[in-house]
């Protein structure tokens, strides 16, 4: 992108606005899976209990920064964070896996570490639950718009006010959603809005020594660089509510110039993926706003947070993918692998059952999975966790003692390929099919010492 630049002669590339008079024609015709809601429509209760929620947190000190590894190099994150969703979720991104702390869920004893906390969790499930309904229902309702305008290519002024004001206050009606969309695509809409995390963000701009300047478009500071969210349910929606900490001495400016945003508030940013001739969207986040992304926009899109003057926290709602992020994955993959594992007669002596090669391999591969995926990424954030619950203490003691049993399973294999009686050939086989693994093990080990 820097290089078309340099050949267009420019130094930076346009972008509007609410002030621009094309503003919403763009929204409409570029950013149309972006909808956007004032915060006069979520309930003023709900709004209370999330608030209070956010700075229960942040006094109990919650919210932590993350060490990130980005192309080898690893890197302190500006924005402080912490993950709350479904019990035994995780969510990864950029090399760091956060382990959820639990929201108070039916059939599972979470203790927290205060009633306080407890209340908190307790808020943001609520939220969740909200921003999901919201969520099926803007899909059913573009889904509707889109069925209406290929039947008809006269669209209503009424649904083209629902499909090109992202800004609208409210919600398509509950009557308008419930008809006309098939109950398999209702299902669809249902998955793909089911939250099952939630990423809180805390940053106060004035406390930070430096901020990254946006650096296409010249938008200013930024608490969050452009990126798609990672490890997400396929054309899922993403949910944020912001909490910008606003007083009478951070208003939005009179004197905004037209072209540019007031430095003073809080943006988000959106731009059309490698696309250097859609201008992209700097929209104003106030104190109790919330948007989504549908469908693909994260994929076809990227999005950043435009830093502002007052603290800010925001909620992030996703669909974390967690085919292989939850307890009960690892767990599954750990009963799995000590399947081949074999105790004598007299409860001591330990074997192994199989050392076919496949089988050989899916062990040490499991082993490696438990080690670096889960249980050096759960230590090596230290006992951050414990600040809001002990709930993933029982679970990391139980990984621990099946990895001990996996190191004494690799210990088994190398004594059995030393044995004189094994043939060569399958020896080398043996050999052959685990190298790599250990040498990937060994690599590793050595790259989270050094971390």
């Amino acid at each position: 992108k820097k290089k078309l630049l340099e050949e267009l002669g420019e130094n930076t590339l346009p972008y509007m606005t609410p002030a621009n008079a094309d503003f919403h024609q763009l929204w409409k015709t570029k950013y149309s899976k972006l909808i956007f809601r004032k915060s006069d429509v979520v309930p003023e209760e709900l709004h209370q209990m999330v608030q209070e929620g956010f700075l229960t947190l942040r006094e109990h000190d919650c919210f932590f920064q993350d060490l990130v590894r980005i192309k080898g190099k690893d890197f302190v994150t500006p924005v402080s964070r912490i993950l709350i969703g479904n019990p035994g979720c995780t969510y990864k991104y950029l090399n760091t896996r956060l382990f959820t702390v639990p929201w108070p869920t039916e059939g599972y004893d979470i203790k927290y570490c205060s009633p306080q906390i407890h209340d908190a969790c307790k808020a943001l499930i609520r939220l969740n639950d909200y921003l999901h309904i919201e969520a099926v229902e803007a899909l059913r309702g573009r889904n509707l718009f889109e069925a209406k305008e290929i039947k008809d290519t006269s669209v209503t002024d009424r649904e083209q006010s629902f499909a090109t004001s992202p800004t609208e206050k409210g919600s398509v009606s509950k009557d308008q959603s419930s008809c006309g969309v098939p109950e398999d695509d209702y299902i669809i809409l249902k998955n793909r809005t089911s939250y099952n995390v939630t990423l809180l963000n805390y940053m106060d701009p004035l406390q930070m020594l430096y901020l990254k300047q946006e650096p296409y478009f010249g938008m200013g500071n930024m608490a969050v660089s452009w990126h798609h969210d990672e490890n997400l349910v396929e054309r899922s929606t993403v949910a944020v509510y912001n909490y910008s900490c606003e007083d009478s001495a951070v208003e939005e400016s009179s004197e905004q110039k037209p072209k540019g945003r007031d430095p003073a508030v809080w943006h988000v940013g959106l731009k059309v993926a490698w696309d250097i001739e859609t201008p992209g969207l700097a929209i104003p986040l106030h104190q109790g706003d919330f948007y989504l992304m549908l469908d693909d926009l994260n994929m076809t899109h990227q999005h950043c947070v435009l830093a502002g003057f007052p603290p800010r926290f925001s909620s992030t709602h996703r669909v974390a993918d967690c085919s292989r992020g939850t307890l009960e994955y690892i767990l599954g993959r750990c009963e799995l692998a000590l399947q081949n594992l074999q105790t004598g007669s007299d409860s001591m002596a330990l074997s192994l059952k199989s050392l076919e090669t496949a089988v050989v391999k899916q062990v040490e591969e499991i082993h490696n999975e438990v080690e670096f995926e889960w249980l050096r990424q759960f230590w090596f954030q230290g006992k951050r966790y414990l600040k809001c619950t002990d709930w993933w203490l029982e679970p990391m003691a139980k990984l621990e003692e099946f990895w001990r049993k996996m190191e004494i399973m690799t210990s088994l294999v190398l004594s059995e390929v030393q044995k004189e009686k094994q043939i060569e050939e399958q020896r080398n086989e043996t050999i052959r099919c685990i190298l790599l693994v250990l040498i990937e093990r060994q690599k590793l080990r050595k790259e989270w010492t050094a971390r």
